[in-house]
C-alpha cells in the first residue's frame, strides 16, 4: 500500500509477533523492515512493512530488497556447507589442497575449517585497501593468499568481516570452477526460487530500498580506543554506507557483506539447514552436512568484536555473546541490524532485515525481540 503499512501474512498462532513488528514501525525503531519465520519448512509469519527509503516516498513493498551486509556471510557459509556435502570440500583439509598459493608465508597448515570460523588470522588486508579494490575479485584474493596471518591460525577468534567471503569464496571457485555467487544462484536460490543475490543484476537494482546509516558515532570504525587489529578491520577500508547505492557495490561478489535480499528469503533459504537438508520437498544436502555447522571450531574473546564468540562452521552459536532457547541454534546478523537465526531443535528459522541501520555489527533487540515473540509462541521459552 502506498502508505507504508504493515503487509503480508501470519498465522493465528503468531499473532503477537505482527504486534511487535507493528510496534517497531510506529514508534520509529524502524522505518522499513520486513520479518519472516518458517516452521518445519512453512513458512508462518510473512511481514513487510513502512518506506524503503529515508524520505518515505516509496512504501517498502512485497518485493523490495536491500544489502544485508554480513548476514550474507551466511549465505556463503550455506554454499561451501552445500559443496563440501557433495564431496568437494574437505574443511579438515588445508586450504592449500585447493588454492596452492595460499600456502605462502606459513599458511601451508591453515585449514578450510578455520577461513569458516574466522580465526585463519587473516581478518583484514595488511595492504591498503579501497572500497572499489573490494569489486576486484583476483587483486583481493591474490593479496590475501601472500600475506602472513595476524596471529597463529586456529588459536583465537578474530571476525573476518570482510575477508572470510573472499576466503571461503576462492576455496569453492577452485573447486567448482565457478564464483561463489554462481554456485549459490544455481543450486540453492533459483531452486528454491529465493530472492537473495550474491552479485545483483541491473536489472533488479529499482527493488533496492536505502540503507539509512547508523547515527553520527556509531559506525564501524568510530569506536574509540580500538587495538591495531580492530583498526585494520574497520578502516581499511573503512565501510562506507553510501558505496551500497552504487552499481559497482551491488554488482560485485562480496560474499561477506555485499548480499542483496529480503527477510522472506533469508528466511526460506536457511530451511535447508533448519530442515535436514530439505527445502520445498527437494533434499539438497544430507542431515550430517547440515549439522556440520553446529560443530564448534573456535570460541573465546573475539580479538575483533572484543566479545565472547563460539563459531561453528560459517555461523554463530549458542552461547558467547548470545545464549539461545533450544542449544542446536545457529546465526549470523549484519552491520546495522539484519538477522538470521536457524533453530534446529524446533526446525525454524527467523530472517529480519532493515533499512534504519543500528550501531550494531550482529543484530540488535529488533530482530531478536521478533525472534523471541516467535519461540514464546512456540512454546520455547
Amino acid at each position: 500500500m502506498a502508505d507504508g503499512t504493515v503487509q503480508g501474512v501470519t498465522q493465528d498462532r503468531y499473532a503477537q509477533v505482527r504486534e511487535v513488528f507493528e510496534g517497531s514501525l510506529r514508534n520509529g525503531d524502524d522505518i522499513g523492515a520486513s520479518f519472516c519465520a518458517t516452521v518445519e519448512g512453512e513458512t508462518v509469519v510473512d511481514l513487510w512493512g513502512g518506506w524503503a527509503d529515508p524520505a518515505k516516498t516509496r512504501p517498502w513493498t512485497a518485493d523490495s530488497i536491500i544489502n544485508v551486509y554480513s548476514t550474507t556471510k551466511t549465505m556463503c557459509a550455506l554454499t561451501a556447507l552445500l559443496v563440501a556435502d557433495r564431496g568437494g570440500i574437505d574443511f579438515d583439509a588445508p586450504v592449500a589442497k585447493y588454492w596452492p598459493e595460499f600456502a605462502a608465508n606459513g599458511k601451508a597448515g591453515v585449514k578450510v575449517s578455520h577461513l569458516m570460523s574466522h580465526s585463519a588470522g587473516l581478518s583484514g588486508w595488511k595492504e591498503t585497501i579501497t572500497t572499489e579494490d573490494l569489486y576486484d575479485w583476483e587483486k583481493m584474493t591474490t593479496l590475501l593468499a601472500a600475506q602472513a596471518p595476524f596471529w597463529e591460525p586456529g588459536t583465537a577468534p578474530g571476525y573476518h568481516a570482510l575477508t572470510q567471503g573472499y576466503l571461503v569464496g576462492e576455496v569453492v571457485r577452485r573447486v567448482t570452477g565457478k564464483s561463489l555467487g554462481t554456485v549459490f544462484r544455481e543450486e540453492i536460490a533459483e531452486p528454491l526460487g529465493a530472492d537473495f543475490w550474491i552479485g545483483l543484476p541491473a536489472s533488479e537494482d529499482h527493488r533496492v530500498a536505502e540503507l539509512i546509516p547508523p547515527p553520527p558515532g556509531g559506525g564501524v570504525g568510530d569506536q574509540q580506543n580500538q587495538t591495531e587489529l580492530q583498526r585494520n578491520m574497520s578502516l581499511n577500508p573503512g565501510i562506507d554506507v553510501s558505496a551500497t547505492k552504487t552499481r559497482g557495490w551491488r554488482g560485485a561478489e562480496i560474499p561477506a557483506a555485499g548480499g542483496t535480499g529480503n527477510a522472506r528469503s533469508v528466511a526460506e533459504i536457511h530451511t535447508i539447514l533448519a530442515n535436514g537438508g530439505v527445502a520445498r520437498g527437494k533434499r539438497f544436502m544430507s542431515e550430517a552436512g547440515c549439522r556440520k555447522a553446529l560443530e564448534l571450531q573456535v570460541e573465546g574473546q573475539d580479538l575483533i568484536l572484543a566479545n565472547p564468540a563460539r563459531f561453528g562452521m560459517g555461523f554463530g552459536l549458542s552461547g558467547g555473546a548470545l545464549p539461545l532457547p533450544n542449544p542446536n541454534t545457529i546465526y549470523w546478523g549484519g552491520y546495522g541490524g539484519s538477522l538470521i537465526i536457524i533453530d534446529m531443535d524446533a526446525r525454524t528459522t527467523f530472517g529480519y532485515v532493515m533499512n534504519k541501520m543500528q550501531p550494531t555489527t550482529q543484530g540488535d533487540m529488533r530482530g531478536l525481540g521478533l525472534a523471541m515473540a516467535m519461540w514464546t509462541a512456540m512454546g520455547a521459552i
